[in-house]
């Protein structure tokens, strides 16, 4: 195994130098993905990778992309690398860097599965986000028929990159919130497994957040149809894969 991390970025600024700092720290080296920030936190970006030059990769976007394309984009350039695995953080320093070593364990252990962060949140997690994921879980659980996948929106994750790349190479995948869940059930129906890591959350280091409520929220609810559908065409495949488990 060769890991990275790939972290996307728009405009956190004043967080991610702690993320990146503490990812390096874990000794992985990391690709940092400059999704059209403004120019402060472009400059910060730029900073950090003159001052880590073997162990930072900077892109930039021209244009926002959204979280989903940003990771794409970071994904894919993390392969050519010569990297075998990424571990997915956000910039924004919600995802607790203490519980990495487990992620990279559990990676070890089980190389060709999705290694996936399980949410324990703190009382900062906004009580309209906590409420809404069950929605997509029930979801989740009917597009996969299993309850395999634990939470599905949890954006601290560590990706087998070969099948991961095949598959955002091969299939339209939702480029901004719904990237998380969207890429997670469309690996499960490839066969690929998932790890559930517990993890501590919390809300947002920066106090920024670039979910869009009624505009994200259309995004995943028309990305739930599309995959109701796609499980429709799979649902002989996934009632085998379950009689066989």
């Amino acid at each position: 195994m060769k890991v990275c991390a790939v972290v996307p970025v728009y405009n956190h600024g004043a967080a991610v130098g702690a993320v990146v700092r503490a990812l390096l720290g874990y000794g992985l080296p990391c690709v940092l993905v400059d999704d059209g920030s403004d120019a402060d936190c472009a400059q910060v970006l730029v900073n950090l990778s003159i001052a880590h030059p073997e162990q930072v990769t900077l892109t930039r976007l021209s244009v926002n992309q959204g979280k989903g394309g940003a990771m794409m984009e970071g994904l894919r350039l993390a392969q050519q690398l010569g990297y075998s695995h990424a571990l997915q953080i956000d910039a924004d320093g919600q995802h607790d860097v203490r519980d990495i070593p487990a992620f990279l364990a559990a990676s070890v252990a089980q190389p060709d599965s999705v290694i996936c962060g399980c949410p324990v949140y703190d009382a900062s997690v906004p009580k309209g986000r906590l409420y809404g994921r069950y929605l997509t879980h029930v979801w989740v659980w009917i597009n996969t028929l299993s309850f395999d996948i634990k939470d599905s929106m949890c954006g601290f994750r560590v990706y087998p990159l070969e099948p991961t790349v095949a598959l955002i190479d091969a299939t339209a995948i939702g480029r901004r919130m719904d990237f998380d869940v969207e890429v997670l059930v469309r690996l499960y129906w490839r066969g690929v497994g998932v790890v559930n890591q517990p993890t501590h959350v919390s809300y947002p280091s920066d106090g920024i957040s670039h979910f869009r409520v009624w505009l994200d929220n259309v995004l995943i609810s028309r990305m739930h149809t599309q995959l109701f559908f796609g499980m429709l065409l799979r649902l002989p495949a996934l009632l085998w894969r379950k009689v066989r488990a």
